[in-house]
């Protein structure tokens, strides 16, 4: 795969990765732009939560490269180096502080120093106070602050935790299944919520719901085996034999 644009933030050139003899990514090669949102979709086993395995250093290809920015081979860093450049991951399942309030959850996750030294008592300056306030409008938990993070509902707790995320100030948002277990009309809420982020930040969903890939009305990849099957707007890959058959007529 050639170097793509400049304007290009990630790409995979000809990744491969192999579990006991299972060949989980195939010389997969996609490249993301600043300021994209992507839908990835495929049947299980495709090779989704690899992909964002290797993106994240969770894992090492054995072969291909991963680039960001414009020359940085993540292939070569570990996870918390990757992280620091920019790169944040949320996992299906929300991983927040339950016993402490939606405002501490934030303050303990914005980017800076946070070393054992810092303390909750420690009152947050005028500069964090504000950024918290901006992820709370963001989010749409403002009125929920105070909290605590282990009485919100699924939903609730899905929003804090991508916005701890973007209290970490990445470039690249990963978001695996972010709408697994939400009512009907928090899954609307998450549409809209993605795509504010989006308009500052790219974003790479890994979701099943066709309906809420739909609504992001983003470019669509579609994997399977490993490898890149059809990519394209929702309407394009839908009607694609290919991905009817592997994974849409199931």
């Amino acid at each position: 795969m050639s170097r793509p644009q400049e304007d290009t933030l990630l790409y995979l050139d000809g990744v491969s990765v192999s579990f006991d003899g299972f060949r989980a990514l195939n010389a997969l090669s996609f490249f993301i732009e600043h300021g994209e949102m992507r839908a990835v979709i495929g049947p299980n086993g495709a090779g989704k939560t690899t992909m964002m395995d290797v993106i994240t250093g969770k894992t090492r290809p054995d072969q291909g490269r991963v680039v960001f920015g414009r020359d940085t081979d993540l292939t070569r860093l570990d996870e918390p180096a990757i992280a620091e450049l920019g790169i944040g991951r949320k996992f299906q399942k929300p991983t927040v502080f339950e016993p402490h309030t939606v405002w501490d959850n934030l303050l303990l996750a914005l980017a800076g120093d946070r070393r054992p030294r810092f303390t909750l008592w420690a009152r947050e300056t005028a500069e964090e106070a504000e950024r918290i306030e901006a992820i709370l409008a963001t989010t749409r938990l403002g009125e929920l602050r105070r909290r605590r993070a282990g009485d919100l509902s699924h939903g609730q707790k899905q929003w804090l935790e991508i916005g701890m995320l973007l209290a970490q100030e990445p470039q690249l948002l990963l978001v695996d299944e972010p709408v697994a277990g939400m009512t009907d009309a928090e899954t609307e809420q998450t549409a809209e919520l993605l795509r504010e982020i989006n308009r500052t930040r790219s974003v790479v969903v890994v979701e099943h719901d066709m309906d809420f890939v739909r609504a992001l009305g983003v470019k669509v990849t579609v994997l399977h085996e490993g490898s890149v099957l059809s990519e394209g707007s929702i309407d394009y890959v839908s009607e694609d034999p290919r991905v009817v058959e592997v994974y849409l007529g199931r």
